[in-house]
């Protein structure tokens, strides 16, 4: 064991903190007699917070500055939301652990309607984010999505003040923040199909740290990090971002392994699936044909959009 603290980097919304919280918790009890401390580091992403993440650069907005801490040896890990993080990592750097998979399904809140079909027709959805945005307008295309960034409390403020009349936001989230009350209703992975890792944590290291990397292995989940696998490898595939609207779920049982995925136009007009099955041990492979199967489904339409 390390003989000095762990140096936890965490971003400062409450979110992270709650996050990094539970994290570090566990790390400790797994270790006895560890000391850690917390290291705030802002991102890009917490500064930024009038333009779409799709504008702005996309899911490394929410680590970059974190892995170049990890590179200045400021910290010893970084707790990241694995549907934040980048699908290839930078150089020397790995996600050392993944914990066990909190609900990855999608809360609905609103003031006015208990679920997207109680909407009226021309309401407006505050959604920064394509995925979710592009599946309310597959099923719903009279209602109207409009942006909404910030934190959970942020937005949150922003519905009760009549800036949009419903919002989608991650259940775990509400759950870490015990807000998951505020939920009207919790959507089905039919209704909406989450983000590719949402659900998950993940604790980023130097791959040369071996020491470190220790440390965290007694907290890791085999489970969540086999189906975390085929869905980052279905992105892979597809290049994915935040400039590009996919979902994705990986469910175990037993030994085997099923992944569902969706890809679409951002403006929900258009939508290709697929329901791939196979081993546990195929994972990625699984993910890759699934991520390969959707792009020769969607072919020269999607590619021209994407331009």
């Amino acid at each position: 064991m390390i003989q000095r603290p762990l140096r936890i980097g965490t971003r400062g919304s409450p979110m992270a903190l709650a996050q990094t919280g539970m994290v570090r918790d566990r790390i400790v009890a797994a270790n006895p007699g560890l000391e850690t401390e917390l290291v705030v580091i802002t991102t890009v992403a917490d500064k930024v917070l009038d333009r779409p993440l799709a504008e702005i650069g996309g899911k490394g907005l929410f680590t970059k500055e974190l892995e170049q801490a990890l590179y200045a040896d400021q910290i010893d890990v970084a707790v990241h939301s694995m549907k934040d993080v980048e699908t290839w990592l930078p150089e020397g750097l790995v996600i050392a652990c993944i914990l066990e998979r909190d609900d990855p399904r999608d809360a609905f809140l609103s003031p006015h309607a208990a679920g997207l079909a109680d909407l009226p027709a021309g309401a407006r959805v505050g959604t920064s984010s394509l995925r979710r945005g592009a599946q309310v307008l597959m099923r719903r295309p009279d209602l109207k999505i409009v942006p909404l960034r910030g934190n959970a409390n942020t937005r949150m403020r922003k519905l009760e003040s009549g800036e949009c009349d419903a919002t989608l936001l991650a259940l775990a989230g509400l759950q870490r923040l015990g807000l998951e009350g505020m939920a009207r209703s919790v959507l089905s992975v039919d209704e909406m199909l989450p983000a590719v890792a949402q659900g998950a944590l993940g604790i980023e290291a130097r791959e040369a740290d071996a020491e470190i990397r220790a440390l965290l292995a007694p907290i890791a989940c085999a489970r969540t990090t086999i189906a975390i696998a085929a869905e980052r490898a279905l992105l892979a595939e597809l290049d994915g971002s935040c400039r590009t609207p996919i979902a994705a779920l990986a469910e175990i049982e037993g030994e085997r392994l099923r992944l569902d995925g969706l890809l679409f136009l951002a403006d929900g007009s258009a939508h290709w699936g697929v329901s791939r099955s196979g081993a546990v041990s195929d994972a990625e492979a699984i993910g890759r044909e699934a991520g390969a199967d959707l792009k020769a489904q969607a072919g020269a339409i999607y590619a021209q959009r994407l331009q």
